[in-house]
């Protein structure tokens, strides 16, 4: 037996028993008579004691050993002559009979503190290492228990997981897919899924009315700190549903989550369209946890002789409380902000509201102290505030400013990652343009179903459809995403008519399930969550990687083992695949 009890395990209680303890040697410090090591496990720390006076031998020995060290120990437990608070071991001690090392260790290339002096890429390229300090192992506990929580509440409301095949086709859903060569069928491929998307609307149509799938999904697309090329979903399909059924079990899973594992109780969830959502905040996933709506101000802005106003399709501002007092540095600042390429506004204008009342633009030459009051009382400006306004092009406008917003809200500290607002956006467009392939793209998938009413434009209208899907929204962040399904043959082929596919491409890429919903398919509907960013919000970070055990970097490279990497020669041959080198044009 290696130890009798874990390094975060003991207590006063335990004092004058004898013990084995097995960990990491996290620091070790040397008194002159005394020397203390401090143990570390994934439980916690216990500070080991020994003493020149007791045992030279032993002392000497234990100041040779270095920062992660693996020993084991037996000991006394004694109580502390200088407890320490901070640590739920600091009122014990063990005084120290024999030590063993179990496994030496070079000197790590960071310090494996809470507050390590490590980089990113450094800390990547040694996760296992990183994975030691605190921060890591509380992320990677929370996402056990959100994983936990997760089977026991569906569990609890009659879900069955089911797992679905890694190998699979090749279909459109939005994103690359990663191919899989197949050395038995020479010149074909399988694909990595996507999503689980088309096998949970099979195994609706086998009858089993409630799956869901802690899954594995990947796509092969430009990544952020919010992506992977591989990530993790909570996959999940209902029958027999309407949009309120699906919206209802979900909300009551995400408050549940939130309940058991971080101890927030969350309100009930607003509901947004997605209209109103892009109207008042530029943004199909608004962060609600402060206000500074959107106010058009077209109305009191044009024909004023301004020709920036006066030639833009959108005139649009935020009111910034307290902020009059910016100066024009603080202005330029931010007006650099939004001329960012990532932003690409050309400008920005402002308006203050002083606080004796009187008010100072960039514009005034074109604009009276009337005109730009009307404009402030429009955005119900009272003294000491500032009205930031942007403008151009309907769309680009309200992207622009949705960055403005966010930025005044961080800059504010309005945006606190202990705050939780959650949110669902609904009644989005079922199909978009794309001008570079002049044809509709499903803005969700081909799958999903027009809401009710507008059912019959399909043909006639497409781009006015609205579809039956919902969007999970919590600080600004797209924690989950799903719509009621296409079950009926008719609607599905209208779907894929509307977007461009014959009937011989819709049957080569989805025949299975077309010839599938020939033998009696229910009405369904479902959701997926991001679970990666499900961890990070629940966490209070924004970057997913922390709650990843072993995740790619920005570039889609596993740094700690060197991955992507190339094949034999002899791997290649039994592919049937041959690399050529890219010529130089």
């Amino acid at each position: 037996m290696y130890r009798s009890h874990t390094c975060g395990e003991l207590r006063s209680e335990h004092i004058d028993q004898t013990v084995k303890l097995a960990g990491w040697v996290q620091r070790t410090r040397n008194l002159g008579g005394m020397t203390f090591i401090d143990l570390r496990d994934r439980y916690g720390v216990t500070q080991l004691a020994f003493s020149m006076e007791q045992n030279a031998d032993l002392c000497e020995k234990a100041r040779k050993m270095g920062r992660e060290f693996v020993i084991q120990i037996e000991g006394k437990v004694i109580e502390r002559s200088s407890k320490n608070d901070n640590i739920p071991t600091g009122a014990v001690e063990i005084s120290v009979y024999s030590l063993n090392v179990l496994s030496k260790s070079e000197v790590p290339p960071f310090t494996i503190e809470d507050d390590t002096d490590g980089g990113e890429e450094l800390r990547m390229k040694y996760r296992y290492l990183d994975l030691r300090r605190n921060p890591l192992k509380n992320n990677m506990m929370l996402r056990h228990k959100l994983a936990i929580e997760t089977r026991k509440y569906l569990d609890g409301q009659g879900f069955l997981e089911i797992e679905t095949p890694y190998l699979i086709k090749s279909t459109p859903e939005g994103a690359r897919d990663f191919v899989v060569p197949s050395r038995m069928h020479e010149g074909q491929f399988y694909a990595l899924p996507q999503s689980p998307q088309t096998f949970k609307q099979l195994l609706m149509v086998s009858g089993y009315d409630k799956y869901f799938q802690i899954v594995r999904c990947f796509r092969d697309e430009d990544l952020r700190a919010d992506r992977q090329p591989e990530f993790t979903q909570i996959d999940c399909e209902m029958t027999f549903v309407d949009r309120e059924d699906v919206l209802n079990t979900f909300e009551g899973l995400t408050k549940s989550l939130f309940q058991n594992t971080i101890d927030v109780q969350l309100p009930d969830f607003k509901r947004m369209t997605y209209d109103d959502a892009m109207r008042l905040y530029g943004s199909d996933k608004p962060d609600l946890r402060f206000g500074m709506q959107f106010i058009e101000l077209n109305d009191l802005s044009q024909n004023k002789g301004f020709k920036v106003f006066d030639s833009a399709e959108l005139v649009v501002g935020i009111c910034a409380k307290g902020c009059a007092n910016y100066s024009r540095k603080d202005l330029d600042k931010l007006t650099d902000f939004v001329k960012r390429p990532q932003i690409g506004a050309k400008g920005m204008v402002w308006v203050k509201y002083n606080e004796d009342g009187s008010v100072k633009s960039a514009v005034d030459k074109f604009y009276s102290e009337e005109d730009l009051k009307t404009m402030l009382e429009k955005a119900d400006a009272q003294p000491g505030d500032l009205l930031l306004i942007l403008s151009g092009e309907t769309n680009h406008t309200r992207k622009a400013m949705n960055e403005l917003r966010l930025e005044m809200g961080n800059r504010l500290g309005l945006r606190d990652p202990k705050k939780f607002v959650p949110l669902w956006v609904v009644d989005f467009p079922l199909l978009e343009w794309d001008e570079e392939t002049e044809r509709y793209h499903a803005m969700h998938h081909p799958f999903t179903s027009p809401i009710d009413e507008d059912m019959e434009m399909i043909t006639s209208a497409p781009e006015k459809v609205r579809a039956n899907a919902y969007d999970m929204v919590i600080n600004g962040v797209e924690i989950g995403g799903g719509s009621i399904r296409i079950h009926d043959n008719e609607l599905q082929q209208k779907m894929f008519d509307a977007l461009g596919f014959t009937k011989e491409e819709a049957q080569k890429q989805f025949g299975f399930l077309l010839d599938a919903f020939k033998y009696g398919a229910p009405p369904h509907g479902g959701i997926a969550f991001g679970f990666d960013r499900l961890a990070a919000l629940a966490g209070g970070r924004d970057n997913i990687r922390e709650f990843i055990a072993f995740p790619k970097n920005n570039a889609g490279r596993d740094l700690m083992i060197d991955s992507p990497s190339t094949v034999s020669k002899d791997q290649l041959e039994e592919l049937h695949l041959k690399i050529e080198e890219k010529k130089e044009e």
